[in-house]
C-alpha cells in the first residue's frame, strides 16, 4: 500500500528519511549485530545515542548551560504532577492561564497535590478559540504555567508573558522545534515527543538548574521517580529509559538540523499553515471556516468546520452536521488523507500539520476539500 498523508494530532507522522534510516538499522545497529530495541541502556553502544540526543536538543534549541536536558517517561500528563511537586514548594501558590483541555488538566492536577492555583486568565468564554493577552504576571507565585500550543483548540501563543522573577513553565508538546524559542525566558519546558520529535514514549524536559529541588524538598509524598533531581543526577538513566524512542528522537533532530533547524521548520510550517488558512478564510461559498481567531492560530493544529456546523441543537441540524463530517472523514481516508476527524470538544475536522508533514500533503488536503465542497454544497 502507498504511504498516506497522516494528519493525526499524535502520535503523528515522522519524516520518511528517518523511518527509512531506522528500518535499515533495525536488525543491526552500527555493527553491533542487534537492534537498539534490544540494547542495554548501560552498554557502550547505547551511551553515544542518548548523549547525541541531548547534544542535539541543546544545539537546536540553544539551551543555556545552566539548564538540564532530561528524557523522562509518563508523557505530558505526568508533567502536570511533576511541575507541581517540584516547583510548588515555597509559597505553595501558582498562576495558570487556562486556554483549553491540557492547561485545565494541569491546573486540576496541581490542585489535587495541594498547590493553591490561581486561574489568572481564561479563554473559556469563547470555547478556548483564542489566547488571552496577559503581558505581565505578578505575585508571590512559585511558578506561572501556560500551554504554549493547544492541540485540540488549535491556538498558539504569539507572545511570551513577562513573569519577572516568577519561573515560567510551558507545555510545548505540540509545537516543540516548530519554530525558534528563547529557552532562557522559561524556568521549565516540557514536551511529549509524539507530535514533532519521535514516537510516543519519551518526554523532553528542559529545566533551569536552580529550580531543581533536592528530593526531600519536593512536596510531601513525591515519589522518587517524580523528582527532577532523580533524573538530573543520573543523566536520565535512573531506571531504564525508552531507549528506542530516544534513538528515533536523535535521528529526527538530525533531520531538523539538515532542514534548517528551528528557523527552517518555521519557514516550512508557515508555508503549510498559510496555504491551509488562506483556503479556509477565502473558500467559495464559505463551505468551511477555521475555528480559531486570527492572532492566536496554531501552525501545527488546524481545526475547521463546514457550513453545516451552525451551532443549532435541533435533532435535524445535528444529524446533518454529523452526516457531513462522517462523510468527509471517510472519503478523505479513501483518498489517502487520514486521521482528520475533529476532537469532540470542537467538532468538524482537524488537520495536524507537524514538522514532518509536507506541503504536498497540505495541497492534497486542500484539493480534496475543494472537491468535497463542490459535491456537497
Amino acid at each position: 500500500m502507498a504511504r498516506v498523508y497522516n494528519f493525526s494530532a499524535g502520535p503523528s507522522c515522522l519524516p520518511e528519511e528517518v523511518l527509512q534510516a531506522c528500518a535499515a538499522e533495525m536488525m543491526d545497529y552500527n555493527g553491533t549485530g542487534q537492534s537498539v530495541m534490544e540494547m542495554s541502556h548501560r552498554s557502550k553502544a547505547y551511551e553515544p545515542i542518548i548523549q547525541d540526543a541531548e547534544a542535539m536538543v541543546r544545539k537546536l534549541m540553544n539551551v543555556p548551560d545552566n539548564y538540564k536536558v532530561l528524557f523522562v517517561q509518563g508523557g505530558g500528563s505526568t508533567q502536570f504532577a511533576m511541575v507541581a511537586e517540584n516547583l510548588g514548594i515555597h509559597t505553595g501558590k501558582a498562576a495558570y492561564i487556562e486556554t483549553g483541555v491540557w492547561a485545565k488538566k494541569a491546573a486540576a492536577e496541581a490542585k489535587k497535590l495541594g498547590v493553591e492555583v490561581d486561574i489568572i486568565a481564561s479563554s473559556k468564554d469563547k470555547n478556548y478559540s483564542y489566547i488571552p493577552k496577559v503581558e505581565k504576571i505578578e505575585g508571590d507565585y512559585d511558578y506561572a504555567y501556560i500551554c504554549f500550543n493547544n492541540t485540540i483548540m488549535g491556538t498558539h501563543y504569539e507572545y511570551i508573558p513577562d513573569t519577572g522573577n516568577i519561573p515560567l513553565v510551558a507545555d510545548i508538546s505540540s509545537c516543540v522545534l516548530s519554530e525558534p524559542l528563547d529557552v532562557s525566558k522559561f524556568g521549565l519546558l516540557f514536551a511529549g515527543a509524539q507530535k514533532n520529535l519521535a514516537p510516543a514514549g519519551v518526554t523532553l524536559v528542559i529545566i533551569r538548574e536552580d529550580l531543581i529541588p533536592e528530593v526531600e524538598n519536593c512536596r510531601a509524598g513525591t515519589p522518587t521517580m517524580l523528582a527532577y533531581k532523580t533524573h538530573a543526577d543520573n543523566d536520565s538513566m535512573y531506571n531504564t529509559p525508552p531507549c528506542y524512542t530516544i534513538y528515533v528522537l536523535g535521528k529526527v533532530l538530525h533531520w531538523i538540523e539538515a532542514n534548517g533547524g528551528a528557523e527552517g521548520m518555521l519557514k516550512r510550517n508557515k508555508e503549510k499553515a498559510d496555504y491551509l488558512y488562506n483556503y479556509l478564510d477565502n473558500n467559495e461559498g464559505n463551505f468551511y471556516h477555521a475555528t480559531t481567531e486570527i492572532g492566536s492560530r496554531s501552525l501545527m493544529n488546524v481545526p475547521f468546520l463546514t457550513k453545516y456546523s451552525t451551532g443549532a441543537t435541533d435533532e435535524a441540524s445535528l444529524a446533518k452536521e454529523k452526516e457531513i463530517n462522517d462523510k468527509f472523514v471517510k472519503e478523505a481516508a479513501a483518498a489517502g488523507l487520514v486521521n482528520l476527524k475533529g476532537h469532540r470538544l470542537v467538532g468538524g475536522m482537524r488537520a495536524s500539520i507537524y514538522n514532518a508533514m509536507t506541503l504536498d500533503g497540505v495541497k492534497a488536503l486542500v484539493d480534496f476539500m475543494k472537491k468535497f465542497a463542490k459535491e456537497n454544497a
